[in-house]
């Protein structure tokens, strides 16, 4: 099912939930409504649910306008952060609760209950109740109960955030292949960048109840439109500047505020000759390097601080150029190093410029 969110606001007393949000998410989509608490994320999905009504603006669902459909007769199903099981039922007989509210006859409801079982794996678990399951268990039997009653959406509200670290970097990859293979539309509401950025065919991000950015994972974290998706989605290093000329296909050259020196990077909007930017600079596309390529830029500094994390290394760098004065900078495989002067290489394609705010 294809859902249209056609310039919905929503508004509690003198606060602005959503301000005239407008995106589609496509058949079959596992979408996701990504941002910091109180952006909007879980009100837009409760409007999608039907438990709340926007102030302005419609949902269709397909054709169907739902804007005041009742939650029962939307076909959407939510998975509940807290999994909402109930304690006395087992888990085939949670699984099969909503086809008991629907009047599906014993048969079927056998037969679909046993297809939700294989599907997320929990097989041989049928009389067990979910105080007896681990939280990866109870969050498998709970999505089991949304799909089983074949809903047109299924809406997933946070369902991670009551494991811990290790379960959920497991449960994400489970709940994506669950999700695929049963061939639904779903939105999810997170503000773990890494889950969207793990787990999403495309995202959403908001700000204060704004859509800033619809994107897959890949274009949002490498090509972000403004300085909040950048810093939101993971760290990141600003040097201020402004557009000194254009080379052409999004490329820009940037005369450095700080120090005397010509930066390339790559821009999502055009931008006009004098204009202030940022140039953004993940800590991972940074090289340590003294003798850098031909067309590279390259910023002098000065190790603060080195520190050894397993996989990588990260570096503080001081360095007087940069928003804040220092340089996060990640090397895979790396010794730790010394303090002492250092001279970083960051590549144009890595080099993000974004108008200055």
């Amino acid at each position: 099912m294809r859902v249209l969110v056609n310039g919905i606001s929503k508004r509690f007393g003198s606060v602005s939930a959503l301000r005239g949000v407008r995106l589609e998410v496509e058949h079959g989509e596992f979408f996701f409504l990504l941002g910091p608490s109180g952006c909007g994320k879980t009100t837009l999905l409760r409007i999608l649910a039907g438990f709340e009504e926007p102030d302005e603006g419609t949902l269709h669902f397909d054709e169907e306008d739902v804007t005041r459909l009742a939650p029962e007769r939307r076909g959407a199903a939510m998975v509940f952060q807290s999994y909402a099981l109930w304690p006395h039922l087992t888990v085939e007989e949670n699984i099969a609760f909503g086809l008991e509210v629907q009047g599906t006859a014993q048969n079927e409801k056998r037969r679909r209950v046993g297809e939700m079982l294989d599907l997320v794996r929990m097989g041989g678990y049928e009389k067990r109740r979910p105080g007896q399951l681990s939280g990866g268990q109870q969050q498998r039997v709970a999505l089991a109960r949304a799909l089983v009653v074949q809903p047109r959406l299924v809406l997933l509200d946070e369902p991670l955030s009551n494991l811990d670290a290790r379960l959920r970097l497991q449960m994400r990859t489970e709940i994506r292949q669950i999700i695929k293979d049963s061939g639904h539309t779903a939105v999810y509401v997170t503000h773990d960048q890494k889950e969207a950025l793990s787990m999403a065919d495309r995202c959403a991000i908001l700000d204060q109840g704004v859509l800033v950015q619809v994107g897959r994972p890949r274009e949002v974290y490498e090509r972000p439109t403004n300085r909040f998706v950048a810093d939101f989605l993971g760290e990141i290093n600003f040097l201020s500047g402004r557009i000194a000329s254009s080379q052409g296909n999004g490329m820009y050259t940037v005369q450095m505020d700080q120090i005397n020196r010509l930066w390339s990077g790559i821009a999502q909007e055009e931008l006009g000759i004098g204009a202030q930017v940022l140039c953004g600079i993940r800590p991972e596309c940074w090289k340590v390097d003294d003798h850098a390529s031909p067309g590279s830029n390259t910023l002098n500094g000065s190790v603060v601080s080195s520190v050894y994390l397993g996989e990588v290394t990260q570096h503080c760098v001081a360095c007087s150029a940069a928003d804040g004065g220092d340089i996060r900078v990640l090397e895979i495989h790396s010794p730790v190093r010394r303090p002492g002067p250092v001279t970083l290489v960051a590549e144009p394609e890595s080099t993000i410029v974004l108008k200055s705010e």
